[in-house]
């Protein structure tokens, strides 16, 4: 269940405000409604169903500090801007 698309503006924005690469399709993952674990599970499941070069743009109800290591270790680059209604952390393969 993977769709391609090009980002909206504010995911754009976004993404700009990180090192991800501005140009690579994204996919947005809203996870702000979930209590744990299921933010956490839910990334690493859509991570795993994606290319290598899409970029996940996952929107939280707060920094998403134990899914970080795992990223680490499983090779992704992620940063995380905080706005008025989210912690949006961007995920992109390194």
């Amino acid at each position: 269940m993977t769709s391609n698309h090009q980002p909206t503006e504010q995911i754009a924005a976004l993404i700009s405000e990180t090192g991800a690469p501005g140009d690579a399709p994204t996919e947005r993952l809203d996870v702000q409604s979930l209590g744990p674990p299921k933010p956490l599970k839910q990334t690493l499941e859509r991570l795993a169903d994606l290319a290598d070069d899409i970029v996940l743009v996952q929107f939280n109800d707060r920094a998403p500090q134990h899914l970080y290591p795992k990223l680490e270790d499983r090779g992704y680059e992620y940063e995380s801007v905080e706005t008025d209604d989210a912690t949006v952390t961007v995920i992109w393969h390194r």
